[in-house]
Protein backbone atom coordinates (compact mmCIF):
# COMPACT_ATOMS: atom_id res chain seq x y z
CA UNK A 1 0.00 0.00 0.00
CA UNK A 2 1.38 3.75 -0.50
CA UNK A 3 -0.44 7.27 -1.36
CA UNK A 4 -3.10 7.41 -3.84
CA UNK A 5 -2.18 9.44 -6.48
CA UNK A 6 -3.45 10.70 -10.17
CA UNK A 7 -7.23 10.79 -11.07
CA UNK A 8 -9.53 7.86 -9.76
CA UNK A 9 -12.10 7.08 -11.85
CA UNK A 10 -15.34 3.75 -11.96
CA UNK A 11 -17.32 2.99 -9.07
CA UNK A 12 -16.15 3.76 -5.27
CA UNK A 13 -17.64 1.17 -3.14
CA UNK A 14 -17.79 3.39 0.20
CA UNK A 15 -15.67 6.53 1.29
CA UNK A 16 -12.14 7.84 1.48
CA UNK A 17 -10.73 8.76 4.61
CA UNK A 18 -8.21 11.30 5.34
CA UNK A 19 -6.08 13.42 3.18
CA UNK A 20 -7.02 12.69 -0.53
CA UNK A 21 -3.60 12.41 -1.58
CA UNK A 22 -2.57 9.88 1.08
CA UNK A 23 -5.84 8.29 1.96
CA UNK A 24 -5.37 4.21 2.22
CA UNK A 25 -8.13 3.35 3.86
CA UNK A 26 -12.00 3.01 2.84
CA UNK A 27 -14.65 2.41 5.09
CA UNK A 28 -18.51 1.71 4.32
CA UNK A 29 -20.40 4.70 3.08
CA UNK A 30 -23.67 5.25 5.35
CA UNK A 31 -25.31 8.42 3.18
CA UNK A 32 -24.80 11.07 1.04
CA UNK A 33 -27.21 14.34 1.37
CA UNK A 34 -29.54 12.01 3.36
CA UNK A 35 -29.27 9.07 0.85
CA UNK A 36 -28.29 5.98 2.22
CA UNK A 37 -26.14 3.57 -0.16
CA UNK A 38 -24.81 -0.21 0.64
CA UNK A 39 -22.46 -1.45 -1.58
CA UNK A 40 -21.46 0.63 -4.47
CA UNK A 41 -22.92 3.67 -5.89
CA UNK A 42 -22.43 5.84 -8.90
CA UNK A 43 -22.00 9.51 -7.91
CA UNK A 44 -22.57 11.81 -10.39
CA UNK A 45 -20.94 15.45 -10.10
CA UNK A 46 -22.37 18.08 -11.61
CA UNK A 47 -26.23 16.40 -11.58
CA UNK A 48 -28.61 18.23 -9.60
CA UNK A 49 -31.81 15.91 -9.65
CA UNK A 50 -35.32 17.29 -10.55
CA UNK A 51 -38.16 17.12 -8.29
CA UNK A 52 -41.07 18.20 -11.07
CA UNK A 53 -44.13 19.39 -10.05
CA UNK A 54 -47.36 21.25 -10.78
CA UNK A 55 -49.74 22.50 -8.30
CA UNK A 56 -48.51 24.51 -5.18
CA UNK A 57 -45.38 22.80 -3.53
CA UNK A 58 -44.46 22.78 0.23
CA UNK A 59 -40.52 21.88 0.22
CA UNK A 60 -39.37 18.78 2.42
CA UNK A 61 -36.18 17.76 3.64
CA UNK A 62 -35.00 15.13 0.33
CA UNK A 63 -35.18 18.09 -1.80
CA UNK A 64 -32.18 19.49 -0.26
CA UNK A 65 -29.52 19.34 -3.25
CA UNK A 66 -32.09 19.08 -6.13
CA UNK A 67 -33.90 21.44 -7.65
CA UNK A 68 -37.53 21.89 -7.92
CA UNK A 69 -38.92 22.88 -11.50
CA UNK A 70 -42.61 24.45 -10.95
CA UNK A 71 -45.36 24.90 -13.43
CA UNK A 72 -47.92 26.59 -11.19
CA UNK A 73 -48.71 27.43 -7.48
CA UNK A 74 -45.29 28.36 -5.99
CA UNK A 75 -43.33 26.93 -3.78
CA UNK A 76 -43.13 27.34 0.56
CA UNK A 77 -40.47 27.13 2.36
CA UNK A 78 -41.52 25.65 5.75
CA UNK A 79 -40.40 25.56 9.56
CA UNK A 80 -38.55 22.79 11.16
CA UNK A 81 -37.28 20.65 7.93
CA UNK A 82 -34.32 21.87 6.76
CA UNK A 83 -30.78 22.14 8.38
CA UNK A 84 -27.99 24.91 7.89
CA UNK A 85 -26.36 24.56 4.58
CA UNK A 86 -28.88 22.45 2.90
CA UNK A 87 -30.04 24.06 -0.64
CA UNK A 88 -32.84 23.68 -2.71
CA UNK A 89 -32.86 25.66 -6.49
CA UNK A 90 -36.32 26.69 -8.05
CA UNK A 91 -36.81 26.79 -11.20
CA UNK A 92 -40.08 28.40 -12.64
CA UNK A 93 -41.02 26.70 -15.78
CA UNK A 94 -43.97 29.02 -16.63
CA UNK A 95 -44.43 32.58 -18.24
CA UNK A 96 -46.15 33.30 -15.07
CA UNK A 97 -44.27 34.83 -11.75
CA UNK A 98 -44.38 32.15 -9.03
CA UNK A 99 -44.35 33.16 -5.25
CA UNK A 100 -41.68 31.97 -2.75
CA UNK A 101 -43.64 31.93 0.17
CA UNK A 102 -42.14 32.19 3.73
CA UNK A 103 -43.56 29.61 6.10
CA UNK A 104 -44.93 30.22 9.49
CA UNK A 105 -42.06 30.38 11.64
CA UNK A 106 -39.76 30.94 8.84
CA UNK A 107 -37.41 34.48 7.61
CA UNK A 108 -36.82 34.11 4.29
CA UNK A 109 -34.05 36.81 3.31
CA UNK A 110 -33.23 38.18 0.04
CA UNK A 111 -29.63 38.35 -0.84
CA UNK A 112 -27.68 41.63 -0.17
CA UNK A 113 -30.72 43.19 1.70
CA UNK A 114 -31.75 43.33 5.22
CA UNK A 115 -35.57 42.73 3.20
CA UNK A 116 -37.75 39.59 4.48
CA UNK A 117 -41.08 37.85 3.50
CA UNK A 118 -42.57 35.98 0.78
CA UNK A 119 -40.58 36.60 -2.55
CA UNK A 120 -41.63 36.34 -6.43
CA UNK A 121 -39.91 34.74 -8.91
CA UNK A 122 -40.04 35.85 -12.55
CA UNK A 123 -40.93 34.02 -15.33
CA UNK A 124 -38.63 31.27 -16.03
CA UNK A 125 -36.39 32.57 -13.70
CA UNK A 126 -34.45 30.39 -11.49
CA UNK A 127 -33.24 30.80 -7.31
CA UNK A 128 -31.40 28.88 -4.39
CA UNK A 129 -32.97 28.79 -1.13
CA UNK A 130 -29.92 28.37 1.39
CA UNK A 131 -30.71 27.08 5.23
CA UNK A 132 -28.17 29.44 7.11
CA UNK A 133 -29.74 28.43 10.80
CA UNK A 134 -32.48 27.14 12.26
CA UNK A 135 -35.53 28.27 10.29
CA UNK A 136 -33.83 30.90 8.47
CA UNK A 137 -32.83 31.47 4.87
CA UNK A 138 -31.26 33.42 2.76
CA UNK A 139 -32.59 33.16 -1.37
CA UNK A 140 -30.91 34.63 -4.41
CA UNK A 141 -31.03 34.41 -8.24
CA UNK A 142 -32.23 35.70 -11.47
CA UNK A 143 -35.43 37.03 -11.43
CA UNK A 144 -35.99 37.04 -7.94
CA UNK A 145 -37.66 40.30 -6.22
Amino acid sequence: SGPLTGAVTGNVTGNVTGNADTATTLQTARSINGTSFNGSADIVIGNIPQNSQTSAYTLVVGDAGKHVNITTGGVTVPSGVFSAGDAVSIFNDSASSQTITQGSSVTLRLAGTANTGNRTLAQYGICTVLCVASNEFVIAGAGVS
